[in-house]
């Protein structure tokens, strides 16, 4: 039986992207030029194509249909019943024995068309032939419509399913809706499976993976079923009857002990009485959930009782919650363990199992003589065990000693050393550095030497060695000291008058301040300055020639307006037409001028950074075939 890979069924176009589809290849892909002088045979042959390819393009796209969909005799029954309850069987196989008779059909058309066109006696007839034959797969093809339909929404769905391999190790979670089915499969594995407090939540079946012994475990969410005779069970239940019917898997039946999805224990009780004809042949485990809320013990007798029957019928009872996490893992191991004895008794039961039994052979050795030989065990194994055993005090880390001390740890590494001399130990090691022992170059005696440098040079200053001279210095010197000192109190007496101003007032910068010449000279002559040549320095001449630019001239007295055009305004005339003689004079003008900017305004309509079109292809003489007629303009 085949395993289909549902996710590569390949898309299914509609009736009329079929046909645009299969008509624009068939334009693309044969020649498209014919003339009536042309051979007969050779019409005869271009159109036959045209017939053949089409019908070859129609064939192969619905074959491909046809292999891509899974056929319900050759796949799982697990898979076939799936699609029954998902699709309805015989929908699904009206659609793709349709498909199926649509090619036969357009197969059919073809051959009797290329048939007739042998006996085309011109290029119109020819030509006919090849729109009826051509109309006629089109118009089968457009019957199809529905049918097309409903394949592409099974294969958008079929894609979707989740991928579950009915033979490999498999757990099966049951029961009705709301009991915590989604949220045990979320942690038990890496599924992400919605949970919330309402029925029907699931409405599919979910897949997770886990990994148990070094295998690989596929968990299987079925949807909540409800206790009501087959016939009337949805499409949402007949999934999980199905999954519960074909997979070979350990079943888990979850109930509520709390009742908080809205049914008895004795509801759900009837319904694992109901479809326990599932479970035959299967693992079964009883997972009693949402014991954080409520405990078996904490039931009613009359509910216990129910739990005991159980018992008694050798079904492992278990109390979990998934809120908590208890009991999951024990569920996990449970289900597990459980599963993997019973597909090994199946294969112990199987006709394979002899072939490779003839094979094997169990020696059983037998005594020699009354002599007892314990097994050997060496004393380091026989220590470490009686270690474990024994709860004697472990040897103390380092991380212990360190909680003890506190801040008066000091990581000793030294002390772990395996020396042949304990003693050397704490040894210095010596630095290497570019081959070279450090320590064959430092002086031993350097600090003694310190010492007798620093003695020497405290005597020498005693003895005023390094005092400087400073009667050796001239009056010049003397001065420009003097001067220095009052230039650096000066600054300091303006920044302190600057700090205590108003800062929040606005700021004007020195160049705009005006110093008062007085102020001037006060300042500098204080400073030592000779400001005896004061007239000809350069800030008295900026100043008398400032005050000569800004006297105002007097405005001349102008003479009184002798008519009225003469009273208007004597301002200087505009630009483009000073200078020129009459209006003929200025349009010419103009025009010259125009002209001299038109090389500038088209250099200035494009640029580096403007997008532009090198190459201005059009595309319908480009694109496409070569036409009858005329090529010169390529």
């Amino acid at each position: 039986m085949a395993l289909y890979n549902f996710k590569k069924i390949m898309v299914v176009p509609s009736a009329k992207d079929f046909i645009d589809i299969t008509l624009s290849k068939t334009q693309r892909k044969t020649p498209t030029v014919i003339h009536k002088h042309y051979q007969i045979n050779r019409i005869r042959q271009f159109y036959m194509r045209k017939v053949k390819y089409t019908q070859q393009n129609y064939h192969d796209r619905l074959s491909q249909i046809l292999t891509d969909f899974p056929k319900l005799d050759d796949v799982h029954p697990f898979y076939a019943d799936l699609m029954n309850v998902l699709y309805d069987k015989d929908h699904y196989k009206l659609a793709l024995g349709q498909v199926n008779i649509a090619k036969n059909l357009i197969d059919n058309v073809a051959k009797d068309y290329v048939r007739l066109m042998k006996y085309g006696d011109s290029l119109y007839r020819c030509k006919q032939l090849k729109r009826a034959a051509l109309g006629r797969m089109c118009t089968i093809i457009k019957r199809q419509k529905q049918s097309l339909e409903y394949l592409e929404q099974v294969r958008q769905h079929l894609s979707r399913l989740p991928t579950i391999d009915p033979n490999t190790r498999t757990l099966l979670l049951c029961g009705y809706p709301n009991v915590g089915k989604s949220s045990f499969i979320n942690k038990v594995t890496r599924a992400d499976v919605e949970v919330q407090p309402y029925a029907f939540t699931t409405k599919s079946l979910f897949v997770g993976h886990m990994d148990y012994k070094y295998l690989r475990w596929q968990v299987v969410d079925t949807p909540g079923i409800l206790d009501h005779p087959l016939e009337e069970r949805n499409t949402i239940e007949m999934q999980a009857i199905t999954a519960l019917a074909h997979l070979r898997a350990a079943v888990l039946y979850i109930m509520d002990i709390s009742e908080q999805c809205g049914h008895t224990l004795e509801a759900q009780l009837e319904l694992f009485r109901n479809i326990k004809p599932l479970f035959a042949n299967k693992p079964l485990i009883i997972v009693v959930n949402k014991c954080d809320v409520k405990r078996i013990s904490e039931l009613p007798e009359e509910q216990q009782n129910i739990f005991k029957e159980l018992e008694a019928e050798e079904l492992p009872v278990i109390e979990t919650s998934t809120l908590t996490e208890e009991g999951v893992i024990k569920v996990k191991t449970e289900a597990c363990d459980r599963l993997l004895a019973y597909r090994v008794d199946t294969k112990m039961k199987g006709n394979k199992v002899n072939d490779v039994l003839n094979r094997l052979h169990l020696a059983m050795p037998s005594k020699r003589d009354e002599k007892d030989r314990l097994p050997f065990i060496p004393e380091g194994a026989l220590s470490r065990k009686r270690r474990m055993e024994v709860d004697s005090p472990r040897r103390k880390l380092e991380r212990d000693l360190e909680m003890e001390l506190g801040d008066d740890y000091v990581l000793d590494l030294h002390k772990y050393w395996d020396l042949m001399d304990t003693s050397e130990k704490y040894d210095k090691i010596p630095e290497i550095w570019q081959g070279h022992n450090i320590a064959d170059y430092i002086d031993p005696s350097i600090m003694k030497k310190l010492e007798e440098l620093e003695k020497e040079e405290e005597l020498r200053e005693a003895a005023g060695e390094y005092d400087s001279e400073l009667e050796s210095e001239d009056d010049e010197m003397m001065e420009i000291r003097q001067l220095a000192q009052q230039i650096r109190e000066k600054k300091k007496l303006m920044v302190l008058e600057s700090r205590e101003k108003d800062k929040k007032g606005p700021k004007m910068p020195r160049t705009v301040k005006k110093v008062q010449q007085k102020t001037l000279e006060k300042e500098m002559s204080s400073l030592g300055l000779d400001i005896s040549d004061k007239h000809n320095a350069y800030y008295a001449v900026q100043a008398r020639r400032s005050r000569s630019i800004s006297r105002k001239r007097k405005r001349e007295e102008s003479e009184a307006p002798t008519s009225v055009t003469r009273s208007r305004s004597c301002s200087q005339p505009p630009r483009d037409v000073s200078g020129l003689r009459d209006a003929k004079m200025v349009k010419k003008a103009k025009t010259i001028m125009k002209n001299s900017q038109k090389k500038m305004n088209r250099m200035g309509k494009k640029g580096e950074a403007d997008r532009h079109v090198f190459d201005l292809k059009p595309k319908h003489l480009l694109a496409g075939k070569r036409k009858s007629g005329k090529t010169d303009r390529r």
